[in-house]
């Protein structure tokens, strides 16, 4: 099925080949992620073709840049400090749409393929991460702040930036892969592919993937989120049950 969509995907751009410019046709592997009971985490695969105008790639290197990320998110970061041996909230800060998902895969070092102008224009990399903040905030206070983010979801294995990982077969065929955390939230992601060459982005493609729970996972989510008040007395019943069977076996015992 992935096969016969690249196939009819490459046949229209086949059709195109009279343009100017390059074409990209990116496929991956899943478009629809299920979370069920025992996920572990899943690996995506990103990969497609580059259609050159007249069907012939130019002499030198192509390189390729794929951002898989989303969705976006409201967070609010609170920066502790240790006052008297007593942890407290300090300085925090709020910003409207972070990404709870960001993965990087490059083939080469982003610094080798771009300057640092394009590469802020196109979000290429976590440093370059354009977040909004909620209000006013100092310029270096911003950048700490997301720093602090990057770090934080960099060991939740959330951000990731894989510089050099992707291959590129014949300047026309490329691939890379993305592994997926069992902590990866629920929604809409973006899988983004970009095409540069000589420092200049000449083609960007964007496919569509669902991560969703599946199951009983999904009727407990749907559960938590438009029946609270339900969600609440069932979770007590069944604590309240789980405790009554412990009781009765440990009687036999």
């Amino acid at each position: 099925m992935r096969l016969a969509r690249l196939l009819a995907a490459l046949l229209g751009a086949w059709l195109l080949t009279a343009a100017s410019e390059p074409v990209l046709v990116p496929e991956v592997s899943q478009r629809d992620i299920q979370i069920k009971y025992g996920f572990t985490g899943a690996e995506l695969l990103l990969f497609g073709a580059i259609v050159y105008p007249g069907g012939t790639p130019p002499s030198g290197d192509s390189d390729i840049v794929v951002i898989l990320k989303g969705p976006p998110q409201s967070i609010i970061l609170r920066e502790k400090q240790q006052i008297a041996g007593i942890w407290i909230n300090a300085a925090s800060t709020e910003f409207r749409s972070a990404p709870a998902y960001y993965a990087l895969a490059s083939s080469r070092p982003i610094e080798k393929i771009v300057d640092k102008r394009t590469a802020a224009i196109y979000e290429f990399g976590l440093g370059n991460l354009q977040l909004s903040p909620a209000g006013s905030i100092d310029p270096k206070e911003q950048r700490r702040f997301l720093s602090g983010l990057v770090d934080l979801n960099r060991r939740e294995g959330l951000y990731k930036q894989q510089e050099g990982s992707v291959e590129i077969l014949e300047d026309v065929l490329y691939q890379a892969r993305l592994s997926i955390p069992a902590s990866v939230p629920t929604g809409m992601y973006t899988a983004e592919t970009f095409l540069v060459r000589d420092g200049q982005v000449l083609a960007a493609a964007v496919r569509e993937i669902e991560v969703r729970k599946f199951g009983f996972e999904r009727f407990v989510a749907t559960m938590a989120e438009y029946q609270p008040f339900f969600y609440g007395v069932s979770a007590v019943l069944v604590s309240l049950l789980l405790g009554w069977i412990g009781g009765v076996v440990f009687r036999k015992i």
